[in-house]
């Protein structure tokens, strides 16, 4: 076990085409989960948690955890779930979500795994937990569910997705009323969190749950209109997606010369640890962490009209 807290913090900066490893987790009970070691900062024994009043029901304590207060969220309460008991034998992981630090309280910590995302589909319809998972993949013929961490933490503070009205008041799309703002995200909450922040450009907007599913989208559109770029004006696209993620979906959008001049903004909660070099390298025109109505819609703003530059 101390070898896989040990190792957590040293593989948080792994950034691959298509690849990713998974901390594997348990709740309560047999099931396992996985959380991409990408967005975990540290995994530690559950310190002593401080109640604090007025705190969310599923929010357990805050911890005091080097220098910082963090609140420590029971994952498996949040899933609607049993409340994690045994605080003694549980574990807090620590990691970034949309600008800010969470603690979230599991049973139990098993070990990180390496996989593709091309092995992370989609979860089954009718699946009983399906409305907080945006993924599963198979390790040693056993299901690990992916939680859709976006839609717990929202369902515990809620986010702010309209855009103020001081900046929607200078939006302007003057030139580009025929295009559509494309968004892809595997989470159903930051689809809509998205679409909300974005409608306040005027814009059709078109909508798919993951990389693969967008790109088989856009070649359609630029079998349509000759150039994806004539139809549409900017791809918003989360980076952590089942089948295809967005540094993949970004590479291929430009190696494909009906696709190439498609401007891409990568959208993101791996906000304060990212690797700019590998967004260069796939040649994203930008990144942006969620979750700031303002900071996106200016954004898709600038690069819908620089085309008309």
């Amino acid at each position: 076990m101390s070898g896989i807290l040990d190792s957590v913090n040293q593989r948080t900066q792994l950034v691959g085409q298509n690849r990713l490893e998974l901390l594997l987790f348990r709740l309560n009970g047999r099931q396992r989960f996985g959380i991409n070691v990408f967005k975990v900062r540290e995994v530690l024994q559950c310190p002593p948690l401080t109640s604090m009043p007025k705190l969310n029901p599923l929010v357990r304590g805050v911890a005091h955890i080097r220098g910082q207060t963090i609140s420590v969220i029971d994952l498996s309460m949040a899933t609607r779930g049993r409340k994690i008991e045994d605080l003694s034998n549980a574990f807090i992981v620590i990691a970034e979500y949309n600008r800010s630090v969470q603690g979230f309280l599991v049973g139990a910590v098993e070990r990180i795994i390496n996989t593709n995302w091309d092995a992370i589909m989609p979860p089954p319809q009718g699946t009983g937990r399906a409305s907080y998972l945006t993924a599963v993949t198979e390790v040693e013929n056993e299901l690990i569910e992916i939680l859709d961490v976006e839609k717990i933490l929202n369902e515990i503070s809620p986010l702010n997705a309209e855009v103020s009205a001081d900046v929607a008041e200078g939006l302007t799309t003057e030139g580009q009323e025929n295009k559509i703002i494309f968004i892809a995200d595997d989470s159903a909450v930051a689809r809509n969190q998205v679409k909300k922040a974005l409608t306040s450009l005027g814009l059709e907007i078109e909508l798919a749950k993951n990389g693969l599913e967008a790109l088989n989208r856009l070649k359609e559109i630029a079998e349509e209109y000759g150039d994806v770029t004539n139809r549409v004006g900017v791809l918003v696209s989360d980076i952590e997606m089942p089948e295809m993620d967005g540094y993949t979906l970004t590479a291929e959008i430009k190696n494909i010369p009906e696709l190439q001049k498609l401007h891409v903004v990568l959208h993101t909660s791996l906000s304060g640890v990212f690797n700019q070099a590998m967004v260069q390298k796939v040649g994203a025109d930008d990144f942006i962490a969620k979750f700031h109505p303002d900071e996106l819609a200016t954004a898709v703003q600038k690069w819908l009209m620089t085309e008309c530059e």
